[in-house]
């Protein structure tokens, strides 16, 4: 599952009280390293397999640089995939305060924070072509959390998102 809740943060300011809630989430990825190489590997033997029959031909040549194309276009394509789940989100939480960081693949960070008592967790239905689009509200603006996250695990990431916010509401003052 593309998040993962840390539900004591080592660390946690004494002004926080005992309350303390981490999630982080990531896009799923399932192509490994040695998954692309063997994805790259077949279609370079199957892209030369037609090829076998024109060697020595003039036609070789002709078709030899289009089948090229496509395998460099595959592995392109599956670079360009790979630095676009680059993206990582954190929701952090204590009683007093929660922060919400977005690094895009670009490496620009993206920060969001408010006071965990005017949170509130929204999941519309559907907005445009997203099921379960999951947003937070509170402070000074409305922000998307787990943007590329599947419906069934945003609304998994809800139940756990309000259920951190209620046990940093009923924590105890100091």
């Amino acid at each position: 599952m593309p998040f993962r809740v840390t539900k004591n943060i080592e660390g946690a300011p004494a002004s926080a009280g005992a309350f303390a809630f981490e999630v982080e989430l990531w896009p799923h990825q399932s192509l490994t390293g040695t998954g692309f190489v063997w994805v790259i590997g077949i279609a370079f033997g199957m892209a030369c397999i037609p090829l076998i029959g024109l060697l020595g031909t003039v036609v070789f040549l002709a078709i030899l640089p289009f089948a090229m194309i496509s395998v460099g276009g595959l592995w392109w394509s599956i670079h360009r995939n790979w630095r676009d789940r680059d993206i990582h989100e954190t929701f952090a939480m204590t009683r007093d305060s929660a922060r919400l960081v977005r690094v895009e693949p670009d490496g620009r960070r993206r920060d969001w924070e408010a006071n965990p008592y005017w949170i509130r967790v929204d999941r519309h239905k559907k907005v445009g072509q997203i099921e379960d689009y999951l947003t937070l509200a509170g402070g000074s603006r409305e922000v998307e959390i787990g943007a590329f996250l599947t419906p069934a695990e945003r609304r998994d990431l809800e139940r756990c998102l309000l259920v951190a916010l209620g046990r940093a509401k009923a924590a105890p003052d100091e």
